[in-house]
């Protein structure tokens, strides 16, 4: 009964922070449930995503009903139908990588490695973006690309899309953090939505607990509300420093977990 609690408390506040920054949740989800070593790799990575789908679908329905949207349609389509593609594809990486190990453990150190990396590259990103010079893509194809990319590593990954969300919506297309959060809710909602009926299709949903995804569900719907409403009242500055405090709990925890799948 604890350990699902624990789950409930992880889904919302991961939820929180993820509808605030615009990282989905799953960063910080898919990393610490692995470090709990609770559930498999596999299951791990479903149920995240299930979680991150839940809180994104609620932000972007949320958005178009208020009619307060920052998503620019000739971006967001495109990037969005990328992002739907790369997800099917990182999810078919996934399992060809999954069934090819006989160490499922090996799995989760890959992607905490990736993690690791992409997390990294993003806070450093983070700390000097204001001295790069950011670009203004506006091409469908180069946009589509883009969206692959991301689908590719929200869905192998298993985390949402995270955190190199924000830095290619930074740099590709000149984004404020707080149009970048929301563009990259509704790339998420794209690639994990994508990465779900693939599973259905294929028949590779991993056995879990009925119960274990309702609480996880419920937690990311609850912190996408709350998270959605602060975000609303949280400037730009206190955004960015909430998104960089994240990223090195997110190093410390992705190096902790490296350590324990390869022992």
């Amino acid at each position: 009964m604890v350990i699902y609690l624990i789950f409930l408390v992880v889904c919302y506040l991961a939820s929180v922070v993820g509808a605030i920054c615009g990282i989905g949740g799953g960063v910080i989800i898919k990393p610490v449930l692995d470090a709990c070593g609770v559930l498999e790799v596999s299951v791990v990575s479903f149920l995240s995503g299930c979680t991150v789908l839940s809180m994104t679908t609620y932000s972007v329905v949320k958005s178009k009903m208020s009619r307060d949207s920052h998503v620019e349609r000739a971006i967001g389509i495109p990037l969005a139908l990328g992002a739907a593609a790369g997800g099917l594809f990182g999810k078919w990486l996934f399992s060809y990588i999954l069934a090819l190990s006989s160490d499922k453990n090996k799995i989760g150190a890959v992607q905490a490695g990736c993690l690791l990396v992409v997390t990294v590259g993003t806070l450093i990103y983070t700390l000097y973006k204001e001295q790069i010079r950011t670009c203004h893509v506006r091409n469908s194809l180069g946009c589509i690309a883009i969206g692959i990319f991301l689908g590719i590593l929200s869905s192998f990954l298993g985390i949402g899309g995270g955190p190199i969300n924000l830095v290619v919506l930074f740099y590709f297309f000149s984004m404020t953090t707080k149009e970048a959060a929301e563009n990259s809710l509704y790339i998420i909602f794209f690639s994990q939505l994508a990465s779900l009926v693939s599973s259905i299709v294929s028949s590779s949903v991993p056995e879990f607990e009925a119960g274990v995804l309702v609480l996880m569900v419920s937690g990311g719907i609850a912190g996408g509300i709350c998270g959605r409403a602060l975000n609303k009242k949280l400037d730009e500055k206190m955004v960015d420093r909430l998104f960089i405090g994240l990223m090195i709990l997110m190093i410390l925890i992705n190096i902790y977990n490296i350590g324990k799948f390869m022992r």
